[in-house]
């Protein structure tokens, strides 16, 4: 871990803060028209368990001292369907909460930059 991913770790607020950003980011897309069949038949464990992934990966992408968990992404996400249209109103969803939860210009690009490391794995697999 380096100074700068801790920077940007303590920057965005810590566990909680990352944990508050995960929970309004999948109300957002459960809710969404065209994201929500994505969770439609998805016990609330399930999206529990999904959801405590996420908050890992993001910790330990932005420099926590938490460890991911979880299958790769491209093992996760194959068969999904997730279109390049999926991924960007999920990708528009999170900007919409990050300015909800007033993160700066310079995290939100780091944010962008860590899940944009994942696209290649998730949309068209």
């Amino acid at each position: 871990m380096t100074s700068e991913q801790a920077a940007l770790y303590s920057r965005l607020g810590g566990y909680d803060a990352l944990a508050a950003v995960v929970d309004e980011l999948y109300a957002r897309m459960r809710a969404e028209p065209v994201l929500g069949r994505f969770w439609a038949h998805r016990g609330d464990d399930g999206v529990q368990r999904e959801k405590q992934l996420l908050i890992d990966f993001l910790c330990n992408g932005s420099g926590g001292n938490l460890h991911y968990g979880g299958r790769d992404m491209r093992l996760t996400h194959v068969g999904m369907g997730i279109s390049e249209s999926d991924w960007e109103i999920a990708s528009g969803h999170l900007a919409d909460v990050l300015d909800e939860f007033s993160v700066g210009l310079p995290e939100r690009e780091e944010v962008f930059s860590l899940i944009a490391g994942t696209k290649a794995d998730i949309v068209g697999v």
